[in-house]
C-alpha cells in the first residue's frame, strides 16, 4: 500500500478515524504499525512513502473498519483508473 499524493493521506487518515477496532500495517520484516496511536500512524505514513510502502500489508480486527478501508482502497484505486 503506497501512497501517491496528499490526498489520499488525508482520505486514508479520515477512514482511520471512523475505525472502531483495532487497525495495523504490518511490513515483510515484521515491523507493525498500530494504527489507533497517532504517533504510528506518522511512522506507518512515512513507511508507505518510503520505497518498501508497496510491502506493507493492511489488516483491522473488526469486520466494519475491514469493509470500511476496503472501499476507500477501492475508491481510491478507481480514481487513479480515471
Amino acid at each position: 500500500m503506497k501512497f501517491k499524493n496528499a490526498d489520499e493521506i488525508k482520505s486514508f487518515m479520515e477512514v482511520l478515524s471512523q475505525c472502531t477496532g483495532k487497525v495495523w500495517l504490518t511490513s515483510v520484516y515484521g515491523d507493525k504499525y498500530n494504527l489507533n496511536s497517532s504517533l504510528s500512524q506518522y511512522l506507518a505514513i512515512g513507511a508507505m512513502l518510503g520505497e518498501h510502502g508497496d510491502e506493507l500489508e493492511l489488516f483491522a480486527e473488526d469486520r466494519e473498519d475491514e469493509v470500511r478501508l476496503y472501499n476507500w482502497i477501492a475508491s481510491t484505486k478507481k480514481a487513479e483508473n480515471n
